[in-house]
């Protein structure tokens, strides 16, 4: 019995250890993968804060200095006397120097209050009140014609003409250069008012001498533009106030000197606006004639910028002075066919108060201008 037992349980041991070793092995647990370690990513970098560059200097090659001229003459005449005055400035100063000619006395004003730092302007005496009023344009001389700090309106006629005086103006056609011009439209505007007088029809001829051309064509009835004196020949005594405005000898001797350059009524030399139409029309002084001058205007200036460099302004204005003792003033600025000026002499914006009255009577403002 107990033999069988043991026999039974020995049996069922083996039996037990059979199905163990013929049962699939137990998987080992598997293990997640290890998960790749974080990529770096870079600190995010900051872009330098841009610098500007800064500005070049005024008067450099890359910045120059504006030279502004109003179209008052011929504009070709303008840039090519204008060329010579800036090589000059350069040739004494260094500085770089560019000659420009706004379309209008009033585009003139304007560029100079936008560029404040980097112009200087030859503008005359009512364009610069106005910038003086508008943003400080600071004046630094004026012109000297033939040893005159001021000079005059004229109005002229055609020499046939049975306009007799100013009264007679009533309702005729003007001829004007620009309505910014001083002796030319602001002035007369005074004086027309003052004798009660109304023009009719009116015609903005783009300069003194094609106010003139208007009257001499017949296109107008009456014209204003600048007066300068006759030049006496040598020994003749000199024009003085209140002496006739026209040459004291027959017109009809008038005519071109040998090169054109002048022209001259029996060596008596005509300097008004007459005379830069004398190529086109040399019997200019025969068939326009002066009918009335004006009361004395402050002659024209040169203007700086409201914020034009103090130092870079008295290194030109020596040089200005210095240039106006030369030869070669006289082809520039200093010719007849640009703006005549035989000289130059400091001048005060309170010389100017006298066509500051006048812009004020007148009501001109700069959008009137234009």
């Amino acid at each position: 019995m107990k033999k069988s037992l043991y026999l039974f349980f020995a049996v069922v041991t083996v039996f037990a250890l059979a199905i163990t070793a013929c049962a699939p092995a137990t998987p080992a647990p598997t293990e997640e993968p290890a998960a790749p370690p974080p990529t770096a990513v870079p600190p995010t970098e900051v872009p330098p804060t841009p610098t500007e560059e800064p500005m070049p200097a005024v008067g450099s090659p890359e910045h120059p200095i504006k030279v502004l001229f109003v179209p008052s003459v011929d504009a070709n005449v303008i840039v090519s006397g204008g060329e010579i005055l800036s090589q000059a400035l350069n040739e004494a100063t260094g500085l770089t120097f560019e000659v420009s000619v706004p379309t209008s006395y009033a585009a003139t004003i304007e560029e100079m209050c936008a560029s404040p730092s980097d112009t200087m302007a030859f503008i005359p005496a009512f364009g610069y009140v106005l910038a003086n009023d508008l943003c400080g344009v600071d004046v630094s001389f004026r012109a000297v014609r033939r040893g005159w700090g001021v000079y005059w309106t004229m109005i002229v006629v055609a020499r046939d003409s049975d306009i007799q005086s100013i009264a007679d103006l009533e309702g005729k056609k003007w001829a004007y250069p620009d309505a910014g011009s001083t002796s030319g439209y602001l002035v007369p505007t005074v004086m027309f008012k003052e004798a009660g007088i109304t023009p009719g029809e009116t015609l903005e001829a783009g300069g003194h001498p094609q106010a003139v051309r208007a009257v001499y064509t017949g296109e107008a009835d009456f014209g204003t533009a600048f007066y300068s004196p006759w030049a006496a020949p040598e020994g003749a005594d000199k024009w003085a106030r209140g002496d006739d405005p026209e040459v004291p000898v027959d017109v009809n001797t008038c005519a071109l000197n040998e090169d054109k350059s002048q022209l001259l009524c029996e060596g008596y030399r005509v300097l008004d606006a007459r005379a830069n139409i004398r190529e086109e029309f040399p019997d200019v002084v025969q068939k326009v004639r002066i009918l009335a001058l004006s009361p004395d205007i402050p002659n024209d200036t040169m203007s700086f910028g409201p914020e034009f460099p103090a130092d870079l302004r008295a290194q030109i204005e020596q040089a200005l002075a210095a240039f106006a003792q030369t030869e070669a003033w006289g082809t520039s600025i200093g010719s007849e066919d640009f703006y005549g000026w035989s000289g130059l002499e400091p001048a005060t914006d309170a010389d100017y108060d006298f066509i500051r009255l006048m812009v004020a009577e007148s009501g001109t403002t700069i959008e009137s201008l234009k």
